[in-house]
């Protein structure tokens, strides 16, 4: 089980404790719990990726100031690939099946999707890379078109792996 699960069941009070005695409570509150460890790491993963995408905004401005106004639609493409990462990332389903949904999502199958989520985490350094490489190059007033290619690319990168995240609660 992952640490944010652990750190959860471990905020339990006497109360809640008591109740996880009773037969099927049990089961539902670790679903539960499970399912806050996930909003957690999703949560996380939106605040961070909304930093990188702040960064570019003075980015962008101080390339228009050197007269850069040529790569401003490219750089608006990368801003629009990030924010839209994250859009799908905030509004991701939570790895959780109700009593009714047609999709039912196992225990293990939680497991799995904290863990792909966790994978996500590392992205985010790749990200803040490509956007260093590309302050970079704005700030040196250096060629910018191949840092905006690379940041473009690292996005690109970090959505198609999102786009595996359905795949670990369907299993298709």
């Amino acid at each position: 089980m992952s640490a944010n699960y652990e750190k959860i069941s471990g905020e339990r009070g006497k109360l809640e404790s008591f109740l996880g005695k009773i037969p099927g409570y049990k089961g539902y509150k670790q679903k539960e719990m499970r399912r806050e460890a996930d909003s957690l790491v999703r949560d996380a993963l939106v605040r961070d990726f909304t930093t990188q995408l702040n960064r570019l905004t003075p980015i962008q401005t101080t390339a228009l100031g050197n007269g850069a106004i040529e790569v401003m639609g490219d750089m608006g493409a990368v801003k629009t690939a990030l924010q839209t990462l994250i859009d799908r990332i905030r509004w991701a389903p939570q790895g959780y099946a109700g009593f009714f949904d047609a999709v039912r999502v196992k225990e293990d199958d939680l497991d799995k999707l904290e863990a792909f989520d966790q994978q996500l985490v590392a992205e985010i350094a790749k990200v803040s890379t490509g956007i260093d490489g590309l302050d970079a190059a704005v700030q040196a007033n250096a060629e910018i078109k191949p840092a905006i290619a690379t940041a473009r690319k690292t996005v690109q990168e970090t959505s198609t792996l999102f786009d595996k995240r359905s795949s670990v609660l369907t299993g298709v």
